[in-house]
C-alpha cells in the first residue's frame, strides 16, 4: 500500500457498503539535499490498483502484525516516539517502534534501498545486505487518516529520511518488488506538477517550507507535526507537539 489521505474529488470512488476499517500504515519520503537541488523518491501505482491507481507516491505500506516486535539496530528518539503516541486511534496496535519498522520495512521491500548497520538481520532484504534496521534517521513529519468515502481507509505515519542514511547505493532499486512502477528521484521543484493524490501535493509543500527554514542546516523535526484526522464525521486538523 502506498500513500493514504485525503482526496480531490476526481480521486473519490463510491465506497462499500458498510464501515471500511482504518489500518495502521507508514510512508517514507527519501530525500536527497545533493548540489543540483533537493531531490524525493517516488514510485507510480499501477492502473489496476484498487487505491489511488496510476498516482505517483512515496513508498509505504501497511502496518504488519510482527512490526511492533521486530528487531531494530537503534532506538527513535524521545520526541519522535512520543508524537507517534499522541491521538490514539481506538482499537490500533500500532506502537511507535512497529510504525517504524513498518516504514523501513516497506521501504526496503519496495525500492531495494536499506537503513541499517550490521546486526541481525530483521527481514530478507536486510539479511542479504547483513543488516539490522536502523530507526534513528526517521523523522517523523506528518499524519493523515484516509476520509471514508475512498475503498480503503489508513492512518499514515509520513517520515522523512536522508540519503545519507542509506546503506549503499540510493539509485540502486535492482532489489526492488514490482508493487510501484518507474521508480525515481524527482526534483522537489518537479515532483509537485506529477499525477499526486492531494495529501502528497500537502507533504511536499510542508517539506519544501522544513528545507526553506533549515537553509543548509541538517533536517530536524518540525515543531508541530501536521494531522489531517478523519476519524470521525466531520474532518479535522491539528498539530501533534
Amino acid at each position: 500500500m502506498n500513500d493514504a489521505g485525503l482526496a480531490t474529488p476526481d480521486e473519490k470512488r463510491p465506497a462499500p457498503p458498510g464501515d471500511i476499517p482504518v489500518r495502521d500504515a507508514a510512508s517514507v519520503l527519501v530525500l536527497d539535499r545533493g548540489a543540483d537541488g533537493p531531490r524525493v523518491l517516488m514510485g507510480q501505482r499501477g492502473k489496476a490498483a484498487a487505491f489511488m491507481p496510476s498516482k505517483f507516491v512515496f513508498p509505504g505500506g501497511a502496518l504488519d502484525a510482527g512490526d511492533s516486535q521486530a528487531g531494530l539496530a537503534g532506538a527513535l528518539p524521545p520526541q519522535t516516539a512520543r508524537r507517534l503516541a499522541l491521538e490514539p486511534r481506538d482499537g490500533s496496535p500500532a506502537t511507535p517502534q512497529g510504525l517504524a519498522a513498518a516504514a523501513l520495512r516497506e521501504l526496503a521491500e519496495e525500492t531495494g534501498l536499506l537503513c541499517g548497520c550490521a546486526g541481525p538481520a530483521t527481514w530478507p532484504e536486510y539479511a542479504q545486505g547483513g543488516l539490522c534496521p536502523d530507526p534513528s534517521g526517521l523523522i517523523y513529519m506528518f499524519r493523515a487518516i484516509t476520509p471514508p468515502h475512498l475503498p480503503r481507509r489508513y492512518d499514515t505515519r509520513f517520515f522523512l529520511l536522508d540519503t545519507a542514511m542509506i546503506h549503499g547505493d540510493p539509485r540502486d532499486f535492482s532489489r526492488a518488488s514490482d508493487e510501484l512502477s518507474n521508480i525515481h528521484w524527482v526534483a522537489l521543484a518537479e515532483a509537485r506538477k506529477l499525477d499526486l493524490p492531494f495529501i502528497t501535493e500537502i507533504i511536499l509543500a510542508e517539506l519544501d517550507g522544513m528545507l526553506h527554514r533549515a537553509g543548509s542546516a541538517p533536517l530536524s523535526e518540525p515543531e508541530a507535526v501536521p494531522f489531517f484526522d478523519n476519524r470521525g464525521p466531520a474532518p479535522r486538523f491539528m498539530h501533534l507537539a
